[in-house]
C-alpha cells in the first residue's frame, strides 16, 4: 500500500515495501519491537505492586527512556557528520527537517494522550472492553488510508484484520459489553485507538524525513513532558516505595521504549503503516504468554485459538500488503 502524492493524485494500489537499505530487516524487527512492548502490561503490574500508579509508570517509561535515546542520538548524528562534513555556515534547515519536527511533536502528544486515556478506560470499564477498543486502531489505520490517502486494500488484507482482531478478542476474553452500562469508559477506549492511530500516522510521516534515533528521542521526549503534569494531577502514587521497585520502571523503559518503539519506529520507514499496525497486535499474544509464565494465568483452548488467529491474520494481512 502506498500513499497518493500530490504529483499522482490517482488512487494507488498496493505495492510491496521499498527496497532500501534495512528493508528487509523491518519485518522481524517489527515483530521483534511487537514483542518488546507485550512486555509493557507486566512491568505496569510489576511497578503497581509497587506502589507505582499506572499513569505514573507511563511517565517513567517516558523519562528513563529519554537520556539513553538522546545519547544514541548524538551517536548517530556525530557519526553522519563525520561522514558527510560540517554544514555551510548560516545554513538554515531544509524543509524535509521542519516538517519532520512538526510530525515529531504532534506524535509526542498523540502518543502521551494515549496513554492517558488508556489508562483513565481501564479505571471506567472492564480491561477487556479497553483492550479491544484500543485495538480499534487496526481499524482506524487502514480507513484513514481508504478516504485520505486513497489507498485500495487487497480483500486477504481485510481478512487478515478480521481474523487478527478476532484472536485478540478471544485473548483478552469474550467479556466486551457495550450495552451502554459505563459508556464513558467504552467511550474513552475509543478516543485511545484515534490517538494511536494519531501518535502511528505522525509516526509514519516524520521517519520519512527524519532518522529512527531523532524520531524515537523527540516522541519519547514530548510525551515525557506531557505526561509529567498529568501524572502530578491525577494524584497517582508516584514513586515506588522500595528500590527493586525501580526495576519494572527500568525494565519498561528499556525493553518496551527504547527497544520496542525503536524497532516499530525504524520498521514504519519501511513497511505500509495498514499492515504494520495489524502486526501490533501480537502485543496481547506477548502479554498473554508472559502471565502465563510469571503469573501463573494459563491459557485455556479459547485463548489459544485466539492466540492462533492472530498470527494467522497478521500472514494474511502481510500476504495482501504486498
Amino acid at each position: 500500500m502506498t500513499d497518493r502524492s500530490a504529483a499522482a493524485p490517482a488512487p494507488e494500489t498496493a505495492t510491496a515495501p521499498t527496497a532500501e537499505p534495512g528493508a528487509r530487516l523491518a519485518l522481524p524487527l517489527l515483530l521483534a519491537g511487537a514483542v518488546g512492548i507485550g512486555f509493557a502490561p507486566i512491568f505496569v503490574r510489576l511497578a503497581s505492586e509497587a506502589g507505582v500508579d499506572p499513569v505514573a509508570s507511563a511517565f517513567w517509561r517516558m523519562a528513563l527512556a529519554t537520556p539513553l535515546l538522546g545519547l544514541s542520538a548524538a551517536w548517530v548524528a556525530r557519526a553522519n557528520a563525520a561522514r558527510r562534513g560540517p554544514p555551510p555556515d548560516g545554513a538554515l534547515p531544509a524543509p524535509g527537517h521542519r516538517r519532520g519536527l512538526v510530525f515529531m511533536i504532534a506524535a509526542g502528544l498523540f502518543f502521551a494522550a494515549d496513554l492517558s486515556l488508556w489508562h483513565w478506560s481501564i479505571t471506567l470499564t472492564s480491561v477487556a472492553n479497553a483492550t479491544l477498543l484500543t485495538n480499534l486502531s487496526t481499524v482506524f489505520v487502514p480507513l484513514f488510508g481508504f478516504f485520505v490517502l486513497g489507498q485500495r486494500f487487497r480483500g486477504s488484507y481485510l481478512a487478515g484484520v478480521v481474523l487478527a482482531l478476532g484472536g485478540a478478542a478471544l485473548l483478552v476474553g469474550l467479556s466486551l459489553d457495550l450495552g451502554g452500562t459505563r459508556p464513558l469508559g467504552d467511550l474513552l477506549g475509543v478516543a485511545t485507538a484515534v490517538m494511536y492511530t494519531g501518535y502511528f500516522l505522525s509516526t509514519a510521516a516524520a521517519r520519512r524525513y527524519v532518522s529512527t534515533p531523532v524520531t524515537v528521542l523527540a516522541v519519547t521526549g514530548g510525551a515525557a513532558l506531557a505526561l509529567l503534569p498529568v501524572a502530578i494531577l491525577s494524584g497517582d502514587n508516584f514513586w515506588p516505595t522500595s528500590a527493586i521497585g525501580w526495576a519494572p520502571l527500568i525494565g519498561v523503559a528499556l525493553i518496551s521504549q527504547v527497544a520496542g518503539q525503536g524497532l516499530i519506529i525504524f520498521a514504519v520507514r519501511h513497511l505500509p503503516p495498514a499492515f504494520t499496525v495489524v502486526s501490533l497486535l501480537i502485543q496481547p499474544l506477548v502479554a498473554a504468554l508472559v502471565a502465563w509464565v510469571l503469573f501463573g494465568e494459563a491459557l485455556g483452548p479459547v485463548e489459544l485459538a485466539g492466540g492462533a488467529m492472530v498470527l494467522m491474520g497478521i500472514l494474511l494481512a502481510r500476504r495482501g500488503a504486498r
